[in-house]
């Protein structure tokens, strides 16, 4: 009976990444499958890449930009070949996500929730990382201004450059419930809903002030 239940908590931890990768696309959202922390060995990554500069937080192929997909059929068919990939959300199609230190998104709500401004859904990554997902800009005149984060090259990890990043063309997330290189879950702050994202030009100001 205990190793009955052991599976059927081992399939439900496996399960949760699909059914959260399921929801995500119910809302529209594309995903794409991820690197995680391998269940067994010294590295802190399940690819074959030495000294990965982004560990289980990176897609698990180069194609992800035009692979990924809100269609539920893929995403089952996605899972059921990697039960334990992390969930990779692309950034500068339906949201963009300012990426701040944790300190500086604590320091973020506080204002907002003070000043009643409006915010959409917040996730956080461990202790590390606030990402605060806005709408959209797609590809404005001035992208060239902000740094659309290709985290697996430059720079080549995140706590090099410890400001806020600004996700947008070209970038993605990686999404709760993914489980981090630290052993730590990614989860949300504030859930996402189905309503408008709010203006990311509301929120720059903030979160930009937070970072100083």
């Amino acid at each position: 009976m205990l190793a009955v239940s052991g599976n059927r908590r081992q399939r439900a931890a496996r399960d949760r990444m699909a059914s959260a990768a399921l929801e995500y696309a119910a809302m529209g959202w594309p995903c794409f499958p991820g690197a995680h922390p391998p269940s067994a060995g010294d590295r802190s990554c399940s690819c074959d890449r030495i000294g990965c500069p982004d560990p289980a937080a990176h897609p698990v192929s180069a194609a992800w930009a035009h692979q990924a997909s809100a269609d539920p059929d893929r995403i089952r068919r996605w899972w059921s070949q990697r039960p334990q990939a992390n969930i990779i959300l692309p950034t500068g199609r339906v949201f963009d996500v300012f990426d701040v230190p944790a300190a500086a998104g604590a320091a973020a709500l506080d204002r907002i929730a003070r000043e009643d401004l409006p915010v959409g859904p917040v996730a956080y990554l461990g202790d590390e990382r606030h990402l605060f997902f806005v709408a959209t800009r797609g590809a404005p005149a001035d992208e060239d201004e902000w740094w659309s984060c290709h985290l697996d090259t430059s720079p080549e990890t995140v706590t090099e450059t410890p400001g806020m990043r600004w996700h947008c063309r070209d970038s993605y997330v990686v999404a709760p419930p993914s489980l981090l290189a630290s052993g730590k879950e990614a989860a949300w702050v504030r859930p996402p809903r189905r309503e408008p994202l709010p203006d990311p030009l509301r929120l720059l100001e903030v979160l930009a002030d937070s970072c100083e």
